[in-house]
């Protein structure tokens, strides 16, 4: 890494206990990290959200080794790897599609191997902490100058499993990446699939939302800017800090006031006039 001082960031869905082993593994073998715990608080299993969060906060990180865990699959066939990016990054955890949309990013991957090498690994590997004994110690050895090379074979990292935003006859149906702590569900479309499907959208322009999925519902909601633009209480539409669409209700829980918990995915619509 190019700093002094070598750069290590974590999220997890493990909470703050296990993340601190993790932690603690990283300055066993790198003291001279700077180890950040960017999050603990992943929803558990919750791979889309993890990826969401890494995608949306490592650009704001210093260049450095960066470990994602979010690993329902744990102790079955699929892969840990290293990911190096564009940027200069190396992001480490599971191979599945957790770290990718973060790499594309971070200047897109450039290499990826496999975690292979039991030099770089604890010396007893558990079939459920590979956080601990995988991760953390690939992760604290790249910190301290070892090359992607070194840990294992080179690998083609998994896509994270997202549908993309499908438009078609006046409608855009659109993936629910996560919900968010506020209770917002965040989207699988930006800006620019809104105008492809609508137009130019003005603040205050109200479509019509949908979904089938836990029960089947509807929702008239407008598109704005901020939050502001709605009496507290009343739901928007919105771009957020990351450039995804968003589900809101101003000062309160979307997935609260619609009954959206478990919801994949959305269908937006031209406001129709109600009978």
């Amino acid at each position: 890494m190019p700093e002094s001082r070598p750069f290590v960031s974590l999220a997890t869905d493990f909470g703050a206990a296990y993340t601190a082993i993790c932690a603690g593994v990283v300055y066993s073998i790198a003291p001279q990290a700077n180890v950040l715990v960017l999050s603990d608080e992943i929803t558990p299993f919750d791979i889309r959200e993890g990826a969401m969060l890494l995608r949306q906060a490592l650009p704001y990180l210093p260049v450095g080794v960066h470990v994602g865990i979010v690993d329902p699959g744990v102790g079955t066939p699929r892969l840990p790897v290293a990911i190096e990016t564009g940027r200069g990054d190396v992001l480490v955890g599971p191979d599945n599609g957790l770290l990718v949309p973060a790499a594309q990013k971070l200047g897109g991957v450039v290499r990826a191997h496999a975690l292979e090498n039991p030099a770089y690994r604890l010396p007893e590997v558990s079939a459920s902490f590979h956080g601990r004994d995988i991760f953390s110690p690939a992760a604290a050895h790249l910190a301290a100058g070892v090359a992607v090379t070194d840990l294992g074979s080179p690998v083609e990292p998994l896509p994270l499993d997202v549908p993309p935003p499908s438009a078609g006859g006046g409608e855009l149906t659109v993936p629910v990446l996560y919900t968010d702590r506020f209770g917002s569900l965040v989207l699988g479309a930006e800006r620019a699939d809104l105008t492809a499907a609508f137009g130019d959208l003005p603040p205050g322009t109200p479509l019509d939302v949908t979904w089938t999925v836990p029960t089947p519902g509807t929702a008239r909601v407008t598109f704005e800017e901020t939050f502001g633009g709605v009496a507290t209480g009343e739901p928007l539409l919105w771009i957020d800090s990351s450039g995804w669409l968003g589900l809101a209700v101003n000062q309160g829980s979307a997935a609260e006031t619609f009954g959206l918990a478990g919801a994949r995915t959305l269908t937006l619509r031209p406001a129709t006039p109600h009978s």
